[in-house]
């Protein structure tokens, strides 16, 4: 595997492929919805957080560009984002000590829909990378996925797996992983708006990784990672939004809290 910033890791490339082998249909790759986007994003810590972590994996504001997008076929949907976070620093950034680092991270999820049922096989790699440290980490996930719509228009699709662990520090089985991601689209003063979450639980996870992958002490066997989104739908082609993002025992900070906020600007191009 690539340890280039510049280019999207070929572990994600090749579970985008595998999912999409069996289904290399005329009707199949013709897609129910879709939607791609790029964006400009400015992650705020909270002073807090700062503080707590400045002797363990400090965390700094950054800025992050980010591309986006998914789409929905007959036997299911993949989505998938690729990010370059402080594209304007170099790999190991002096001037912070290396805490504004050139970093990436990227993303792809698939359900492949179990037949007429609202059950699913659900895939989920994730990749980070701060090269200037010369540390890695992969979460690679294959379990059950699960997919709702209420009559409120909210909708919600969980799901659970075992969890594999790729990295600098570790390599091999690492507890389960279960989640969702869930949104609600309303209207209020004639505009568009939408409500999203993404949540992960991360549980069960191994003593060497949660010794190696950490800063400073051992983390805890469960940790906690996820985000709460307003988005405004201004024009087809843009949307603005605020996130209220929060992890516990993850990115690198045994036992704290960590909270920050995310404000983003997206232009819709798809």
């Amino acid at each position: 595997m690539s340890h280039s910033p510049r280019r999207l890791p070929q572990a994600l490339a090749g579970a985008a492929l595998l999912t999409a082998a069996p289904f290399v249909q005329a009707d199949a790759l013709t897609p129910s919805w879709s939607f791609a986007n790029v964006s400009v994003n400015y992650l705020d810590w909270s002073d807090g957080t700062e503080q707590r972590t400045a002797s363990n994996a400090a965390k700094g504001d950054f800025m992050y560009l980010e591309l986006e997008g998914g789409a929905g076929f007959s036997w299911g949907e993949v989505y998938g984002f690729f990010d370059v976070e402080n594209p304007q620093h170099d790999e190991f950034d002096d001037a912070s000590g290396g805490r504004d680092n050139r970093r990436t991270a990227a993303k792809v999820t698939s359900h492949v829909y179990l037949g007429e049922s609202p059950f699913s096989l659900y895939a989920h790699v994730y990749d980070f990378r701060d090269d200037g440290y010369q540390t890695r980490e992969q979460d690679q996930i294959l379990g059950l996925g699960y997919r709702h719509t209420f009559d409120s228009g909210l909708w919600i699709k969980p799901f659970i797996g075992p969890a594999r662990v790729q990295s600098s520090g570790y390599t091999g089985m690492n507890g389960y992983m279960a989640g969702w991601v869930a949104g609600y689209d309303f209207q209020a003063f004639d505009q568009r708006f939408s409500l999203t979450n993404w949540h992960e639980q991360t549980f069960a996870r191994d003593d060497a990784y949660l010794r190696q992958n950490y800063v400073g002490d051992k983390a805890g066997s469960t940790g906690t990672n996820g985000a709460v989104a307003l988005w405004w739908h201004a024009a087809p082609a843009l949307t603005a939004g605020v996130q209220y993002r929060y992890s516990h025992n993850k990115l690198g900070s045994p036992g704290e809290y960590q909270n920050a906020m995310i404000y983003t600007v997206k232009f819709n191009f798809l």
